[in-house]
């Protein structure tokens, strides 16, 4: 149970980028039982009338990183350790790219099903005009 707050969506031409962050709270990295160390963070994302879509997770402990193979090369997860951030870096946007991105964590590295994630956050919307 970590709340987690996106930020960063807004309206964006084809070709252009941003930045989402997730903020997470309730969780400290001085102390390792309460750390990060085998947790996961991943960016989901819900277009109208779709199921919500895997983009990227990245291991907090290591920075490994997995995305779907629609947004390699383009978006790049990262982390920030002293501010407890996680951010997805969006670039060369494409208008498929419009919908809700959600950031989630858990505790299976490699997990790439939404069911497998715990706390989620509200979700902040991308949209990618033409």
């Amino acid at each position: 149970q970590v709340p987690l707050v996106e930020s960063g969506g807004g309206l964006v031409q084809a070709g252009g980028s941003l930045r989402l962050s997730c903020a997470l709270f309730g969780r400290t990295l001085s102390s390792p039982e309460m750390g990060w160390s085998s947790s996961n963070v991943g960016w989901f994302r819900q277009a109208p009338g779709k199921e919500r879509e895997f983009v990227a997770t990245i291991r907090w402990s290591s920075g490994s990183t997995n995305y779907v193979d629609a947004v390699k090369g383009r978006f790049t997860i990262s982390r920030d350790n002293a501010k407890n951030t996680v951010y997805l870096q969006m670039n060369s946007l494409k208008p498929e790219d419009t919908a809700v991105y959600y950031c989630a964590t858990s505790s299976t590295w490699g997990s790439t099903t939404a069911s497998a994630f715990g706390s989620w956050g509200q979700g902040t919307q991308v949209t990618v005009s033409s």
